[in-house]
């Protein structure tokens, strides 16, 4: 089993999401907030605050159906950012 997919095994369950203007914050079941940047993850970036507040909260994670837009709270947790875009090559 790898890391992430022990992590999935074992992720508390989302609570709440709640914007500002640079990040999205997301409470879970077992006391702690994740600040998570949005430029991580585009959609929600350009995404009005309509549609970011149109999220739907699972034990898996986080959906965004008119955005596009999945995020495990494992992925989260490991600090994983938009794993749809190809990942520049280090300087």
């Amino acid at each position: 089993m790898d890391f992430l997919t022990e992590l999935q095994a074992v992720s508390p369950e989302p609570l709440a999401v709640r914007f500002d203007d640079d990040n999205f914050w997301v409470d879970l079941a077992d006391g702690r907030t994740l600040g998570i940047p949005l430029a991580w993850f585009p959609r929600l970036l350009h995404g009005s605050p309509e549609l970011r507040a149109k999220v739907e909260l699972s034990r898996a994670g986080l959906h965004w159906d008119e955005l596009d837009e999945d995020i495990s709270i494992a992925g989260l947790l490991a600090g994983r950012g938009d794993q749809t875009r190809p990942r520049k090559a280090a300087a």
